[in-house]
């Protein structure tokens, strides 16, 4: 019986992804069998990328069975890869989708990081549209979402989406898995244009120095040009303790999020609406955060229906000192940036201190005054966040009442 392998999904209900099986063609020769939705329309494509995927493996002699769902050419590569490596483990031949220069772009350690919408990283029906929902971050997840038996296939599928799909200027953000192995995430991902990786569990500062280093040394080796941010997760009671040990840990790091699902079963507690539970750790994840210089990112609402009660929950955890959430569906994203957005009052106190700031600079003042008050540094960089929130949630409601207008 020749020796096969698979990767990949099929079935009714899948869309926008295939199936691949591929085996040892024995001696026989190999045969392709496409079996594909659109295969009136995009057959002979089809067709010819398989047969130029196989070749650039070094897999040619492998019979191959694909079943499409629709799926765009970076999964169709991403899914053969998958099948040979787990038909060949020794192949170390990769083939790359080539850029598409609409995903790229830099990010900023200083940008707006309100929702950050997490992605399965095994599905990639939900990357294709995933921008056009507006989300401040994407996060393409290799952990918590993804069976232990499918993280190879997904690494692969994240990293052709790296470099081809284009998310709309979000941040693309990659939560790796559990240290040491998402070490081996960060080698295979770090080159192909991923901004920030997320860092799961963390407890101590050496797991993000880890990470970090790793980083720079692909880039003195030239494996890795841009910028590329650290946000670390703090999932347990030993994590909030050293949390400013780890916000603290290295250069790179550009926030420190809470994870409250893991949180709250390490210390025995059950997560509520009202959050009582965890408020200390989130007190001290915020501490934290702001005496390292970096942004204090909350935890996900998990009811998906209760839109008024995530209003109330991103609300609160904006006034607690939070910046930003994690989101689990595009619908909560709307509402996360509304609850975010500065009240009328903060944004003409911001107005009146960024004001008084141009001023001071402009006529040479080393000092801001607002009212007869000195204004510090960091008095003034929160008010031209609140003024960078306002524009971005202004520009939100104009364009969505120049959608609803256009006949």
């Amino acid at each position: 019986m020749h020796a096969r392998a698979e990767a990949g999904a099929r079935g009714a209900g899948i869309r926008s992804d295939c199936w691949v099986q591929v085996e040892d063609a024995g001696p026989g020769q190999p045969k392709i069998e496409i079996h594909s939705r659109v295969a009136a329309l995009y057959g002979d494509s089809i067709r010819t990328l398989v047969h130029s995927t196989l070749h650039e493996l070094g897999a040619d002699d492998l019979s191959l069975t694909i079943e499409d769902s629709g799926a765009l050419p970076f999964t169709i590569m991403a899914r053969i890869e998958a099948a040979v490596h787990r038909l060949q483990p020794d192949n170390r031949r990769v083939v790359l989708p080539a850029v598409n220069p609409a995903s790229v772009y830099a990010s900023d350690r200083q940008r707006i990081r309100r929702s950050r919408l997490y992605l399965p990283g095994t599905t990639p029906k939900f990357f294709i549209n995933a921008g056009l929902h507006g989300p401040d971050a994407v996060i393409l997840d290799l952990e918590d979402s993804v069976p232990p038996a499918e993280k190879d296939a997904a690494r692969i599928l994240v990293r052709n989406a790296l470099r081809t799909v284009s998310f709309y200027g979000a941040e693309k953000v990659v939560r790796i898995n559990q240290l040491p192995r998402g070490l081996d995430d960060v080698r295979a991902l770090a080159p192909h244009g991923v901004h920030t990786f997320m860092i799961p569990k963390v407890e101590h500062a050496d797991e993000v120095l880890a990470v970090h280093r790793l980083v720079e040394d692909l880039r003195r080796s030239g494996q890795v040009t841009g910028d590329i941010y650290l946000l670390p997760i703090i999932e347990s009671a030993k994590g909030v303790i050293n949390s400013f040990a780890i916000a603290s840990a290295a250069a790179s790091i550009v926030g420190l999020a809470l994870g409250l699902e893991d949180y709250t079963t390490d210390i025995g507690a059950q997560r509520t609406a009202e959050g009582r539970e965890s408020e200390w750790a989130a007190g001290q994840i915020i501490v934290a955060a702001r005496a390292a210089g970096v942004q204090p990112l909350a935890s996900v609402y998990s009811d998906i229906g209760d839109e008024q009660g995530l209003y109330h929950w991103a609300r609160q955890q904006r006034l607690l000192g939070f910046d930003g959430i994690g989101c689990i569906h595009p619908r909560q994203i709307r509402v996360v940036h509304d609850a975010f957005a500065p009240s009328e009052k903060e944004i003409e106190q911001a107005r009146r201190i960024v004001s008084a700031y141009e001023e001071a600079m402009a006529s040479g003042r080393g000092v801001v005054a607002v009212e007869g008050k000195m204004i510090d540094p960091p008095v003034v960089a929160r008010a031209q966040r609140i003024m960078r929130l306002a524009m971005m949630t202004t520009e939100r409601h104009v364009g969505a009442t120049e959608a609803a207008e256009t006949p």
